[in-house]
């Protein structure tokens, strides 16, 4: 049992969230290259291969992330006790098990088309160097959204076997979505960050956050608008959409504290629930 509760532990399974805010980009590009396809079969069993995906993917990153900040963990509060960080799980034994959910990954990988299994092959390089990033650059989050909401462009593509404008535009406007909370997320930690020397946008922001939280929320509220255009949503989607901005804008914007962090982790995991409304937007376009 003990064994089970560190795995747990060493891969986040406790912290849905984690996989959830990588799983939402995958269901909306799912659900924006359905207007395609009307092969609803297809829709769902790769709505299930997605999500499975997502969560042995997050996991794997889990343990590649500790293993290449286990030196850093330890002198954060917020991780210090993580298994690897306290020496209750050996370095060894989380590589295998990182190699073991990889393995499994690419199983489910190989069920799509061609196209699919190569851009999911291609996305492994930042999937797996976003960790060492914070250590070069104040900007890991921008690595983040890159990797996080590269589901958008796989799941169009495993419907439609093809790549076009709409997805690139969404993905690259979903990076700005991830690049917001993650700074978010990022304020827990940003005291202890800046003693170790570790970066981050939170710390590069921490004067003035809300400016720079506003201008990637906005911009990923544009690229919402500009997909709606392209692909002729209806006027409810864009109704529906202000629900979205009155979220990102006053929910988390507006009540953001940096200096507390329950309320930057509330915020954050505010994320899953904007993640259900994105999506349920584009169901809203595609619908009526």
């Amino acid at each position: 049992m003990k064994n089970f509760e560190l795995f747990l532990e060493l891969t986040r399974l406790k912290k849905p969230i984690g996989f959830l805010l990588l799983f939402w980009p995958c269901l909306w590009g799912l659900t924006l290259a359905n207007n395609f396809s009307n092969d609803y079969f297809l829709f769902f069993k790769h709505c299930i291969l997605f999500l499975m995906g997502a969560v042995l993917m997050r996991s794997a990153g889990c343990i590649v992330n500790d293993i290449l900040d286990r030196k850093i963990d330890k002198m954060v509060e917020r991780t210090k006790n993580r298994p690897i960080a306290s020496g209750q799980i050996s370095v060894e034994l989380s590589l295998i098990l990182a190699l073991l959910l990889c393995m499994t990954a690419f199983v489910i990988l190989i069920q799509f088309n061609l196209n699919t299994i190569i851009l999911g092959l291609l996305s492994m390089p930042f999937a797996f160097t976003y960790p060492l990033m914070k250590r070069f650059t104040y900007w890991p989050q921008l690595f983040l959204g890159i990797t996080f909401n590269y589901g958008i462009i796989m799941a169009w593509v495993s419907i439609t076997n093809e790549l076009n404008i709409y997805p690139v535009i969404f993905y690259l406007g979903a990076i700005f979505w991830t690049l917001g909370y993650d700074t978010i997320y990022g304020f827990q930690d940003i005291k202890d960050d800046e003693i170790i020397g570790v970066k981050s946008t939170s710390i590069k922001f921490k004067k003035n956050p809300k400016i720079f939280l506003v201008s990637c929320y906005s911009i990923f509220y544009i690229s919402m608008i500009i997909l709606g255009v392209l692909m002729s949503y209806n006027l409810f989607y864009f109704l529906f959409s202000l629900l979205i901005f009155l979220h990102l804008m006053f929910y988390q914007v507006k009540s953001l504290k940096v200096l507390e962090p329950t309320t930057c982790l509330r915020i954050f995991k505010s994320n899953n629930f904007l993640g259900l409304l994105v999506f349920l937007n584009i169901l809203v376009g595609n619908s009526f």
